[in-house]
Parts: C-alpha cells; sequence; structure tokens
C-alpha cells in the first residue's frame, strides 16, 4: 500500500510560481494530473521511479518540473510561469509498475487527496 500526501497549493498570480510535494511512502512511477472545474482529468507531468524518465503535457513543457528527493520519497511539481488556465485541483499519483500509457490516469493504482491550486490574472 502506497500512502500519497500532497502539499503546496495555494493562490497565486499570473507569472508566480509554486512548488507542489507528494511524500510518498515508497519509491514508484510517479505522475501528476490537474482537474479544472466541469473538465476531464488531465495529464501534467510523469517520472520513472529511478528519475530517469521524465514526460510532460504540452501544454506545461518548459513552464513545469518534476522531480524526487530519494531521500525523502518526495516528488515535486515546480510550476513556473503560471496561467490562469492552470487553475485546477492537483493530484498526486503512482504505480508500482512502470507506465509507457503514463498520461492515461486510469493506469495508476495510488492517488493523492488533491491540492488547490488558483491562479489570478
Amino acid at each position: 500500500q502506497v500512502q500519497l500526501v500532497e502539499s503546496g497549493g495555494g493562490l497565486v498570480q499570473a507569472g508566480g510560481s509554486l512548488r507542489l510535494s507528494c511524500a510518498a511512502s515508497g519509491r514508484t512511477f510517479m505522475g501528476w494530473f490537474r482537474q479544472a472545474p466541469g473538465k476531464e482529468r488531465e495529464f501534467a507531468a510523469a517520472m520513472s521511479s529511478n528519475g530517469a524518465n521524465t514526460y510532460y503535457a504540452e501544454s506545461v513543457k518548459g513552464r513545469f518540473t518534476i522531480s524526487r528527493d530519494y531521500a525523502k520519497t518526495t516528488v515535486y511539481l515546480q510550476m513556473n510561469s503560471l496561467k490562469p488556465e492552470d487553475t485546477a485541483v492537483y493530484y498526486c499519483a503512482a504505480n508500482p509498475a512502470f507506465l509507457t500509457r503514463y498520461s492515461d490516469w486510469t493506469r495508476y493504482k495510488y492517488w493523492g487527496q488533491g491540492t488547490q491550486v488558483t491562479v489570478s490574472s
């Protein structure tokens, strides 16, 4: 059983930055997803368990960075140059095995509770 605890959401102005954290109880394939009101859950970023592979949605590429601290088994999502359209509830997700279909949220076995990110214009 993998437990995920997220933190770091909040309110920020457009152009600002936030860093989300996801404390995981094990070393797994990790992903970040987001869901805005009335919209489907969408992929943002993912990282393999050894950190060798990272993946990003086109909408966040160049602005968001996924990383992990192995000593703390924590995964981060650094979000820069935030836009109002980034406003959503952000979820971290984990899966014991490597995922080739990393952008498909149904492939992940464990989920965090979500943290709200609001970007004002």
